[in-house]
């Protein structure tokens, strides 16, 4: 299986299985002198863990992360950081009965038609779970990220048809509810559609938004490797994410350039937008305004509500997907979203770093 790497200077490789022994990720490129430990990255992993929630799978893991490598007397040494995660709560009888039919929206058909061959221990490689590895490496560029004062903050901003206000945005209640809301009264309605959603052995969707702030201008390669083409491709490999906006997104689609064009200004010798319809990025390169984005997180495909398939052996079936789940994937996923987007932001920073030769010679002592 290729495909298990994100990033170019700055990257991460990801493995292991839903309930393998363990699982974890491999950061390359982090340079040296960035103080580092395991609080760290486990304050991360602690938002992303199973079993902390009504609206979570019941599935315990403490999700301890472990540095095996990379970090010397609490500082990067510039070599490799690996990460491991080990799993303690491994039930895979728990899908012994999938292991001949495929369950809908789970990726149980396209892994058997392409290896002929598939994990069925909960979707093994393709499962939730493997974002563990990713949010330790989120937490890692985090740390990078910091040193150039670059923030990244996300939350859910709806819950099937509840939608958080704007108008009732507060930042420290996105940590005060186990939906991860802006809005509390949003929060107690969309917990109330949820307990109904159970209730009726179903799930829903959300969205999530991700702002990222202090971003400098110039990241992002003009063409192929564009901010928000690397950023879509980025969010768009989260297993349940289904679409990705920037800036003004769809909305862009009932805007005239007028309205949509972000005017510019210079305010006390600085230059800045009046708008920010382009969401941080214009021609595919960080203009210095903060990035935001939105990205829309499908139904949890494992319901125990009756559904129509097919078994491995070409005969129909009706099935109730047993095991534990979660009714709702939107809150655990805010801090895979911020991970994500930390990942494409770092690898980014460092290519920049190469892109003006004034910058090299200072770098590199010349200057």
């Amino acid at each position: 299986m290729s495909g298990s790497t994100f990033g170019k200077c700055f990257s991460a490789t990801t493995w292991g299985e839903s309930h393998g022994p363990a699982i974890g990720v491999v950061v390359d490129g982090c340079p040296a002198g960035i103080s580092l430990c395991t609080d760290d990255i486990q304050v991360d992993l602690e938002r992303r863990k199973p079993g902390q929630s009504p609206f979570a799978t019941p599935r315990k893991e403490s999700d301890t992360v472990e540095i095996l490598s990379g970090v010397f007397n609490g500082m990067t040494t510039g070599t490799p950081i690996s990460l491991l995660i080990p799993s303690a709560n491994m039930r895979p009888k728990d899908y012994s009965a999938i292991s001949q039919y495929y369950r809908p929206g789970h990726a149980d058909y396209t892994y058997d038609q392409k290896y002929g061959f598939r994990d069925y221990r909960g979707g093994g490689r393709s499962s939730g779970r493997e974002t563990a590895g990713r949010v330790a490496a989120g937490a890692v560029a985090r740390k990078l990220l910091s040193e150039f004062g670059i923030e990244i903050y996300a939350y859910t901003s709806r819950i099937g048809p509840i939608v958080s206000d704007p108008k009732h945005f507060e930042r420290a209640e996105i940590h005060r509810n186990f939906l991860a809301m802006p809005d509390s009264h949003a929060a107690k309605t969309a917990a109330e559609y949820l307990t109904r959603q159970k209730e009726s052995e179903d799930s829903t969707g959300g969205q999530i938004e991700c702002i990222a702030k202090n971003v400098p201008p110039g990241l992002g390669e003009p063409v192929f490797d564009k901010l928000d083409a690397t950023l879509a491709q980025a969010l768009m490999s989260i297993g349940a994410v289904k679409a990705v906006e920037i800036g003004s997104g769809v909305g862009a689609a009932q805007m005239s350039g007028s309205e949509h064009n972000d005017n510019l200004e210079y305010c006390d010798g600085r230059l800045q937008k009046t708008t920010n319809h382009a969401g941080g990025s214009v021609g595919g390169i960080s203009d210095g305004s903060p990035i935001r984005l939105r990205v829309t997180i499908k139904p949890t495909p494992s319901i125990h509500k009756s559904q129509q398939t097919v078994t491995r052996a070409g005969e129909n079936k009706t099935i109730a997907v047993e095991g534990r789940h979660d009714p709702i994937i939107v809150p655990r996923a805010v801090i895979v979203v911020e991970a994500m987007v930390a990942l494409t932001l770092a690898d980014l920073l460092l290519q920049r770093a190469a892109s003006r030769i004034d910058w090299l010679k200072r770098g590199l002592g010349y200057v």
